[in-house]
């Protein structure tokens, strides 16, 4: 069994850290992000690593910016573990804490690198039409995701699935491959990556989610799922910003669209909205500026939408 310092903040970081406790192992020390801002009261509200150790009173510590915390190394001196754990942790940790530790620093990518290093892995593999993705579990070293492959595992990208649902589905296997890979950590083989083969995934910005309806169907259907839960695709209806949360491409049949984001038809299954290149957007769900998620069908009949309303 290992002593670890586990490094983590959002809720996918949960299943490796549950897994790693269930297996025995120890976590000496959790290092996670500062309290942030959330909310419309801006009430400061701690990680979901950190309500978790909390909840078990496992040790905790909150570095501002841990490149230039000293007291973060002073703390994993005290409790020399034998590996370091990072799992979306959400800050670039410095040479003098990666390589401490007697097996150094492992991290959970939910990408097959070297394809997406950086923060939006899960987002940008959708973005780009990908039909697989993956979970890497690699040796960290001073680059952004540069460091030896250790283990690695490939899977399919469902129809329809969404980046919150697709990370979930990460989270839960890459917990599992990264328990085989500290179970073996003696005797396992390092893979070099081919850095020419790399791409990047650099982090979402709000503004990105906006939809430009001059596009083809197939590539806004591809935004709404990566942006899903958040920063979430929008567009605007008049002056009021509408969240698109799910819908999909769709078929049509005849020369129904004139202008890119005319909403052509309204039914059950949802708003019928024009793309570019005779293609077309059926939205299923969406949620209006300061209102709950809804059905599209509910939201149109509410704010009394007709075919030749504009989406902008």
């Amino acid at each position: 069994m290992k002593k670890i310092v586990f490094f983590g903040s959002p809720p996918s970081a949960l299943p490796s850290l549950k897994k790693i406790l269930e297996a025995g192992h120890t976590i000496e020390l959790v290092i996670t992000q500062p309290d942030k801002p959330s909310g419309r009261g801006k009430k400061l509200t701690p990680s979901a690593v950190k309500k978790f150790a909390n909840a078990l009173n496992i040790p905790y510590y909150q570095p501002l910016r841990i490149r230039k915390d000293l007291k973060t190394l002073e703390k994993i001196k005290k409790v020399y573990p034998d590996l370091n754990v990072v799992v979306a942790y959400g800050q670039i940790i410095p040479s003098s804490i990666i390589y401490f530790p007697k097996y150094n620093s492992l991290n959970l990518h939910f990408s097959l690198l070297p394809k997406y290093r950086g923060a939006a892995p899960v987002q940008w593999a959708l973005l780009r039409g990908e039909t697989k993705t993956g979970v890497t579990i690699f040796e960290l070293n001073e680059k952004m995701d540069e460091g030896d492959i250790l283990s690695q595992e490939e899977f399919e990208i469902l129809p329809g699935e969404r980046a919150g649902e697709l990370e979930a589905r990460l989270a839960q296997k890459g917990a599992e491959l990264l328990l085989d890979t500290i179970a073996k950590i003696d005797k396992i083989k390092h893979l070099h990556q081919d850095h020419s083969q790399a791409t990047y995934a650099p982090r979402l910005r709000k503004e990105d989610g906006k939809i430009r309806w001059e596009k083809d169907a197939f590539s806004i259907e591809r935004q709404v799922r990566a942006f899903y839960p958040w920063p979430s695709a929008f567009a605007f209806l008049g002056e009021k910003r509408i969240k698109i949360l799910k819908g999909r491409n769709i078929t049509l049949s005849a020369e129904t669209c004139s202008s890119p984001g005319e909403i052509f038809g309204i039914k059950k299954e949802g708003i019928e909205v024009c793309c570019a290149g005779r293609s077309a957007f059926l939205i299923e769900e969406l949620q209006p500026e300061n209102r709950n998620l809804m059905n599209a069908y509910a939201f149109s009949l509410g704010a009394s939408i007709k075919p030749g309303n504009l989406f902008t």
